[in-house]
This record gives structure tokens, C-alpha cells and sequence, in this order.
């Protein structure tokens, strides 16, 4: 029996599951349709989601959806709850929105790390998605939640720091982005394939080993390094992207890593968790767990916490 619709509303991609009891997955549904290239407010979004899932829409099922259609040009907002942040509380600050079928949508809010006016003189950060993704992260994994470091890679990585329960803050870090600006429109990138072909895994651990060397320092300079490895033939174009994405990598481990040794988790797409992983393993550090999408696991918590479903 179906139980729930559950949506991961991203800014590229709308992402749509039947689930039944338990959570378990009956069907599955993706468009280009998310939110940042819908234009034309709520009818669009109304839409999209009809178009995708119209025929789910009649059986008289409760909605779910996470992500950027909370966001402020999303479909309504769902405004940011403040860190530290229960995570299963969340369910008391779901957005409702009637849509054209009849059906009633609920919107998961983000969260917001704010420290304020702190004498540190941090900076705000905020995550939309990411936050059902720890809920389903702590509901397969429970013994994370006393204590966990959770690194979510992408094209804007997340550092969580999870304590008891509650997410005590966050950091983003635009990793991905920056290796896509400086591969696509840098000098860095003439030298490089148009295309990326086999992995070169010397490559990347010894971009990795650069920015260790380097202490997280001079950024910079040793990105200019990758193009004058390249003119010298020190390392050939095949070669130079597996370079650059280890240095950007390693640079982003050693501004997260803490010294606490609590444990940590990987969450996100297989082949960039393994890309973190072969990176991690040159630190010595060896993930307490590696997880893929959870946001399934996450909306389904949060639905049943929330009486949508039992």
C-alpha cells in the first residue's frame, strides 16, 4: 500500500518516490524541473509537480518534499531553523501548501548557522536538503548520533558536527564549484581534455600530498602549480584534473578535519565518496560509515514523526 510521496526538490533536478510501509521504495521519478529553472511562481511549480506525479496525486497521499523548493524563489518558503537544531523537531516547522490536485504539500525547512556577533567574528551558513539527509543518516546509523562528524561532498560540500541528536553546526565549502570554474573557465583548464578520460589515481594523491605540504596555505600559488606542471610536462593533460581535484580536496580536509577524533561519516554520491574516501585514507582517517542518498530514509522519518503516516 502506498504510504507517502516523498520529493527531493533540488535546484537542477525534482526527484519523486512512492513509498510504502516502512519507507520501502514502490516507484521512482526524476525531471529537469527544479526549482531554479522554473519561472512563473507557484502555478509552475503546481505544474511540475502534476506533470511528474499527477497520477500519485489522486490517491489521497500526504506529500513530503525537502530541498529548494523551500527556498525563497521555491515554491513557498520555508523559513531557516537556527542551529543547534533538533533534528526530528523539525517536523513542527513543515510549510503547508494546497496544490491544484487537492492534495496537501509539506515542505521541510533548512537550517541556519548563525554565530552572530561572535568575538571569533564567524559567518552565517545555511543548507536546504541537507538536513533530511542527516535525519535519514541518523535513523540507519543511530550510533552517530551521540557524536559524529558528517561530510556530505559536492558542489557545496557540507561539515556537520552532530551531537546528541542535534546538529551543533555547519560549515559549507564550495569544493565542487571551484574545481568546475577553475577546469571550465580558468587558465588552468587549456591544458586539460576537453573531456575527463580514466581516473589517474597518482595524480590525485599527489595533489592531495601538495596541499598537505602545504598546510593549507597558498591556495593559490599551488593552484598556479597545476598549470606550470602541465607546461613542463611534469605531468601530462590526462592527468592535471585528478591533480587539481586533489589538491582542492585535500585543501578542504584539512580546513574541516578536527582533532577531536570524533567519528565520520560520508554521505552523498558513490563515486565522490570514493574519491573522499581515497583521500581520507592518505590522512589516516578511515570513515565510520559511507552512506548514499538518504534522503528517502529522511523524509519517510520525518513523515511519520510528523503523523503524516505511520
Amino acid at each position: 500500500m502506498p504510504r507517502l510521496i516523498a520529493l527531493d526538490w533540488g535546484s537542477s533536478q525534482l526527484r519523486a518516490w512512492l513509498l510504502g510501509d516502512g519507507g520501502a521504495v514502490l516507484a521512482a521519478r526524476s525531471s529537469a524541473d527544479g526549482a531554479s529553472t522554473l519561472s512563473g511562481g507557484a502555478p509552475a511549480f503546481d505544474a511540475a509537480l502534476q506533470s511528474l506525479a499527477g497520477d500519485w496525486l489522486v490517491q489521497d497521499l500526504p506529500v513530503l518534499a525537502c530541498g529548494m523548493v523551500g527556498s525563497a524563489h521555491g515554491w513557498r518558503e520555508a523559513r531557516y531553523v537556527a542551529c543547534p537544531a533538533d533534528l526530528l523537531a523539525l517536523q513542527q516547522h513543515l510549510v503547508k501548501v494546497d496544490t491544484r490536485s487537492g492534495a496537501t504539500l509539506h515542505i521541510v525547512p533548512g537550517l541556519i548557522d548563525d554565530p552572530g556577533d561572535e568575538p571569533a567574528g564567524g559567518t552565517p551558513d545555511v543548507m536546504r536538503g541537507e538536513e533530511t539527509q542527516l535525519v535519514g543518516l541518523l535513523a540507519l546509523q543511530p550510533a552517530l548520533a551521540d557524536r559524529a562528524c558528517v561530510l556530505m561532498p559536492g558542489t557545496h560540500s557540507k561539515w556537520v558536527d552532530v551531537q546528541q541528536g542535534r546538529i551543533a553546526g555547519f560549515r559549507t565549502r564550495m569544493t565542487g564549484e571551484l574545481y568546475a570554474v577553475l577546469r571550465q573557465h580558468s587558465v588552468l583548464g587549456r591544458l586539460m581534455p576537453a573531456a575527463d578520460g580514466g581516473e589517474c589515481a597518482e595524480a590525485f594523491e599527489a595533489g592531495v600530498a601538495a596541499a598537505r605540504r602545504g598546510l593549507g596555505a597558498d591556495l593559490s600559488g599551488q593552484l598556479f602549480a597545476v598549470r606550470t606542471l602541465g607546461l613542463t610536462g611534469r605531468w601530462p593533460a590526462a592527468a592535471l584534473p585528478d591533480y587539481l581535484s586533489g589538491l582542492l580536496i585535500g585543501h578542504e580536509l584539512l580546513a574541516g578535519l578536527q582533532p577531536d577524533g570524533a567519528p565520520l561519516a560520508l554521505v552523498g554520491d558513490a563515486g565522490l565518496c570514493r574519491r573522499y574516501e581515497h583521500a581520507l585514507r592518505l590522512f589516516d582517517i578511515e570513515p565510520a560509515a559511507v552512506l548514499g542518498n538518504t534522503a528517502i530514509a529522511g523524509l519517510w522519518q520525518l513523515a511519520v514523526q510528523a503523523q503524516l503516516c505511520t
